[in-house]
This record gives structure tokens, sequence and C-alpha cells, in this order.
């Protein structure tokens, strides 16, 4: 007989499989896709060659000499350089020895903390560690196949405009036989040197990863985008509401598989690296492996409906593997006997000298400057969590004859006669005060330092534009969000908009400057983004069609004393704007005789007699209603003129007298790239 199962037997187990396949999606959406070889070298192929030939792989795009450790010649290293392969360095290397976990690498004699606490953050998520670190088992040495060896391994990284492969051969930097950058807690695990040398590959050099972005290095590990908050500066400290709000968002992100990284930063040259009162390192980033309520006191399955004192607490480790928080719930502080030893069990509480430490969240908001949190947004159209819809774009701001398609590096809204010669891109917001989501990278540049190549100065303003604009802005409209501009390869906004049409001008701060850029915009709702490419209507090649001659703008401010249509006495209206077979919808305004749209509209009319009609509907479940029309003459006159236009009826009320009128404002003008 078959098994027999339960409405609720199968409601779980639908629950549970959408709740599998929603992690799924979540990861699909960045992991998607081809790796592209980087430097076109494909692994299998060299492996297989190197195999064949049975001579250990050499990478000739990354050799073991000096141009792979600096770019600017200068060595600070304490003696001579050896470049030797795992085997030479320990009899026997491992990729991995039991996994990989936060507290595995230590930074060496490089400041790249940053990458490091980058890793300890990634080598908590598995699935996005075995996208970093491919093959892992068959990477893995293997003494009963020796043979399989070939001294090359593979890495992938989000480069910009997709995954990259990164091939290397395992020869690494040592003095005196040691490493001399990271290196494992256990002696024979290579994961964390060889992961930091395919990585100097991208940026260069070892050199050039010296006092990097950790937001570049979360970015690279996973393709998604990073968003830094200001602890010091917006004074979490010293506002219960915006702490709260902050930890629950990242006692989200990490049940979400964020990475989150912090640090103090330093005033001075002078402070950098110096140790606090409490034991935390200025200039320095640690990675943050948890975010928990605490409880005090018994925590035994008869308590759990008791109230319980809880405590806001945050687990974070040093890259240095030593030098810890020194200040409350420290390692074997005294505070730590408050709390029940299941309830230490169950946050995994160790004291050993790793790096690793617990700290109040309180604590942590009044000693830490920056918090960066680098999320994979989740695009899924299947899911129980938050959704977003995303816009991508790759472009370039580019230096060619004036007024030309090239003449695309205008700079920043300071440089107003040539601001809005930067690319332009469009998007809509479908609710008020809907969150949106902005982030421009530009292209990495760090292998460029040799060069005296740095990155630009980028960011990004946000204009509120006409609902149906399809064409370049030619004018500044008003600002409805905007990004600080930063010498970074990647900035970021979250912010509410006005429902509405809105295009986001991408930008390096001064003009003529040159660069590759990827602009990615996120909203609630689908938002239309689309690059505005024409300044104007392009004249067609049939000499039968005619051509726009006027662009008229059009302001529906709103209406008032519109008829009545319920029994409360009220309406539901929207306004429908028409010229020349264009239409534009505005949104509905509930419960109202007196809405208020304000919505501008631009025509571009080949017949100066055309009319632009406004239509007016009451919005119904079953069937809308018409309120009433109104028909505006539009002849040329760039100034703003401000219409209150009677209602008429239309079909079998045609001519009939409505109750109510239009407000409205318009203008005319012979210069198509006027607005």
């Amino acid at each position: 007989m078959a098994d027999i199962i339960s409405p609720i037997e199968s409601g779980i187990r639908s629950f549970l499989n959408r709740t599998m396949s929603n992690r799924a999606s979540i990861a699909s959406s960045f992991f998607s896709g081809q790796y592209k070889p980087f430097k076109n070298q494909v692994y299998e192929d060299l492996k297989l060659q190197a195999q064949e030939s049975g001579k250990l792989f050499e990478d000739p795009e990354f050799p073991a000499d000096h141009s792979s450790l600096y770019y600017s010649g200068n060595s600070q290293l304490p003696g001579q350089v050896e470049w030797k392969r795992p085997k030479e360095i320990h009899q026997n290397p491992k990729l991995f020895v039991d996994g990989a976990c936060s507290c595995d690498v230590i930074q060496g004699m490089l400041g790249n903390c940053w990458f490091v606490a980058a890793c300890s953050s990634l080598a908590q998520e598995k699935e996005l560690w075995n996208k970093v670190i491919p093959d892992m088992e068959v990477q893995e040495w293997n003494d009963e196949q020796p043979e399989n060896y070939a001294g090359i391994f593979h890495f992938r990284f989000w480069l910009f405009d997709g995954w990259y492969d990164v091939v290397i051969d395992d020869r690494l930097p040592t003095v005196a036989g040691e490493l001399i950058y990271i290196k494992s807690r256990d002696k024979n695990e290579f994961w964390g040197a060889l992961l930091e040398k395919a990585y100097a590959k991208v940026a260069g050099s070892y050199e050039s990863l010296d006092g990097g972005n950790l937001c570049d290095a979360l970015i690279d590990f996973t393709g998604g985008i990073a968003e830094t908050f200001q602890l010091q500066e917006e004074k979490y400290y010293e506002d219960e509401d915006k702490k709260l709000a902050l930890f629950r968002t990242m006692r989200s992100e990490i049940d979400n598989h964020s990475l989150l990284s912090c640090a103090i930063s330093a005033a001075s040259q002078e402070e950098m690296e110096a140790r606090t009162e409490v034991g935390l390192v200025k200039g320095h980033a640690y990675g943050i492996t948890a975010v928990k309520k605490i409880y005090i006191g018994e925590t035994s399955l008869m308590s759990l409906f008791a109230e319980k004192e809880k405590i806001y607490m945050i687990r974070m480790r040093n890259p240095w593997g030593q030098k810890e928080w020194t200040g409350p719930f420290s390692d074997g502080s005294a505070e730590w006997e408050k709390i029940s030893s299941s309830e230490r069990e169950r946050i995994g509480l160790t004291f050993d000298e790793d790096g690793e430490f617990w700290m109040p969240f309180d604590d942590f908001c009044r000693y830490f400057t920056d918090l960066s949190i680098c999320r994979l947004v989740n695009t899924s159209w299947f899911s129980f969590n938050k959704t977003w819809n995303e816009s991508c774009f790759v472009g370039q701001w580019t230096t060619g004859p004036a007024n030309s398609e090239t003449d695309r590096a205008g700079g920043c809204y300071n440089h107003r006669d040539t601001f809005l010669l930067n690319p332009q891109y469009r998007f809509d917001v479908e609710t008020d005060n809907d969150t949106v989501m902005i982030f421009l990278m530009q292209k990495d540049r760090r292998a460029l330092r040799c060069k005296g190549i740095s990155h630009l100065v980028i960011g990004f303003h946000v204009m509120k534009v006409e609902a149906n604009r399809r064409y370049r802005l030619h004018a500044v409209k008003e600002k409805s969000g905007g990004s600080e501009y930063a010498m970074s390869r990647n900035v970021f906004l979250r912010c509410t908009l006005k429902a509405g049409r809105h295009v986001i001008v991408p930008t390096t701060f001064d003009p003529g400057e040159e660069g590759e850029f990827l602009l990615k915009i996120f909203t609630s709702k689908s938002n239309n983004g689309k690059e505005l490419l024409h300044d104007a209507p392009s004249q067609s090649v049939w000499p039968c069609i005619s051509y726009p001659c006027l662009v008229t703008k059009v302001f529906i401010q709103g209406a008032k004393d519109l008829e009545k249509q319920d029994r409360f006495g009220n309406a539901d209206p929207y306004c429908i704007v028409k010229c020349e077979g264009e239409r534009v919808r505005s949104p509905v305004c509930r419960e109202t005789l007196n809405p208020e749209w304000n919505i501008t509209v631009l025509f571009y009319r080949k017949s100066p007699d055309s009319l632009v009609k406004v239509q007016i509907w009451n919005s119904n479940v079953v069937m809308d209603t018409c309120l009433g029309k109104a028909s505006v003459e539009a002849p040329l006159n760039p100034e703003t003129v401000a219409k209150e236009v009677e209602l008429y009826g239309r079909l079998q009320e045609k001519g009939v007298k409505k109750p109510g009128t239009v407000l409205l404002e318009i203008s005319t003008c012979d210069d198509l790239m006027a607005y």
C-alpha cells in the first residue's frame, strides 16, 4: 500500500522544499554563468600540459621573482626571498586541515589585514567558500595518486563584470624557509597562502595588497554589493533606536549569509596599528563571525517561557590571531560566569588565544568607527525573504569630440556646464517612499599602480524627471538622491525615493577622466531601468514620415472639486495625459475629490495644432469610470503658463459640463533639447 501523507505533513515538506529552493536561488543569482579564464589561462589545459610534460607548472603571468612581490621595487623583507613549493616547506602539505575555519589564517608581513578579515568571514559560508576555492577535493594533495600533482591551483573571484578563474603555480615566497605572508595555524595547511597569491596576481603584485579595502575583497569573494555604516559619525552609540535597528540588521544579514566586517579608523599614520586601552587595534580590519542575543541565567527547558535577561553580543576576529578585546566579556572574564554552561555551549564559546572574541554590542558601537556589510541581494521571484528587482549596466566615461556620443566624461555636479554630458540611466519607482539601493563600481586599477595610475574619485547624482522621459537630460532637475564621492572602487546608497521616474548620472569628480564602471539599481518592484542614449527623437529615413518640431512639457498638479463617487462622498481618482497617440497615467490618489498628482510629462509633437488631452478617472474594482476630460492648446511658448481647465464628459456625455477642474502648467519649445 502506498504511503499516505497527511495535509499537514505535505505542507511542512512543501515549506521546507521552498525554503531550500529559496537559499539556492539567492546563491544561483550570483553563481550562474560561465567562468572567464583570467589572462586567458585555462586551468584544465595547463594542468594537463604539466602532467604530460612531467614538469611542475610555472606561471609565466605571475613569475616567481621580485616583479610579483613589488611594483615599487622597495623591499621591506628581513632577508633573501626564496620561492618554495609547499612540499619544500612541509613534508605533508594540505590544502585544508579539518576543513575551513574563520581562525585558520594569520596575517604575515603585509598590511592586508582587510584581506585576512575577509577570509575569516568567508570561511563561515560553505557555499561561498566552495565557489572561491572550487574542486577542493580534486585540488587537494593525494599521496595515493602523486601523478595528479602538477604544481598548479586555481581560484575564482568576481571581478567587475563576472566570475574569473585565476590560475597560479604553488611557488610561495619564503625567508629562511618560512612563509612571509599569510600562513595557517596548522603548519601544513596552505589554502590561505595560495588564495592570497591568486588575489595578488589579480592585483598585479603582493605589494598592491598592502593597505587595501575590506569591502573590495568581500565583493570579489561574493559578487555582492557592499554597504558601509559610519558608526561614530552617525552616533549610533548614543541612539538606542538606531542601535537596536542596526543590531537587527546585522543579525538578519548574518542569517542571510552576508559577510560583515568592521574597523577603527586611525586619525594619523602614527596611530596605525596602535592598540587601545581595551585591546582593540586602530587602522585594522576585523571579521565579524556572529551576532546573537545571549541569555543570562538558567536556560533549561523549564525556563524557556520565563522572563530572562538578555544581552546583545557580537563575535569578531583579529586577523593577527592575537590581541583581543580586554573589556567586558573578553576571554576568561568574570562576566561569563553569569552565562550558563548550556548557553556558552550553544554559542560555541572558547577562550583560545586565536584572535576571536565576544564583546557587548553597546561597546562595539562605542569603539568601532566603520561597519561593512557585503550582501548577496535576493532577486529571486519565488522567495519568503525580501526580494529585489535589479537593473545592471556596464558603462564608460570617455572623452571625445565636443557634444559627440563619445563626449561622456563631464565630471560631478559642481561642473554644471559639463555635468550632463556623463552617461545617464533612467529607472522607475512605483510607490512613494520606496527603498532603493544603488551600487556604482569602477574597474579595478590596482594592477596599474606601477604606472602611477590610481582609482578615480567617483559618485553619482539622482534626479526626479518627467514620468515618460526617454531621452537624455539637457537641463538639471530636482535632486532626489546622491552618493558621497570617494577614491574607492565602489560607492553605495540606500535611500527612499518618491514614486515616478528618476535618472542616475554616474560621474568622476573631475571632468575629462576616463574609466569603466558598473552600475546596479535595486528596487522593490520592476524599475524599467534603461540607459538614455539619444538626445532627442531620431529623424525617420522615410521622407513621408514627419519629424517632431516641438517639445511640450505638461505639469499636472491635480484637480479640484471632482464629482462624488461613493456613499462616503469620496473618489479614488487618477489622470491620463495624452497627445499625438502617446499616453501617460498617474498614480491613484485614494479617497479624495481634490487629488494632487504632481506629475510632469513630455510630448515631442509633430503638429503645432495637436491638443494635450487630460482624462480623469475613478479607480474601481470592476470597471473604472470617467470623471471628465479637458483639452488644452499648446502653442509655441517657452514660458510656463498655469491653467485651470474645466472638465467635460465623454462619449454619451460629450460636451456636458462635469464637476471639477484640472490644474496644470504647460510650456512648448521648438528646441527639442530644451529640457
